[in-house]
């Protein structure tokens, strides 16, 4: 099934299976566990107080300062500056 982006949905599922998104976030973010979430300073904003967290268990992120989120590719995209490819 196409997403409509170029990228069928079973590769992209296949490569979220790959990418736990605590390992990906991690490599840009200090992550402390705090019950079933991880919390850090956003990246992509300035911030003092850690509002970015990380929930392993959905293999999201979201801050609540900036309001960014989604999964591990939506976390790279974001922190490197790329978009899906278009057809």
């Amino acid at each position: 099934m196409s997403t409509g982006r170029g990228i069928p949905e079973e590769v992209i599922e296949a490569v979220l299976r790959q990418h736990d998104i605590v390992d990906t976030v991690g490599k840009h973010v200090h992550l402390t566990k705090q019950g079933k979430y991880m919390k850090g300073l956003c990246p992509f904003h300035s911030e003092k107080t850690p509002s970015f967290t990380v929930t392993p268990e959905r293999q999201i992120f979201h801050c609540y300062g900036c309001g960014k989120g989604g999964n591990a590719i939506k976390f790279r995209m974001e922190i490197e500056g790329l978009t899906f490819p278009r057809p």
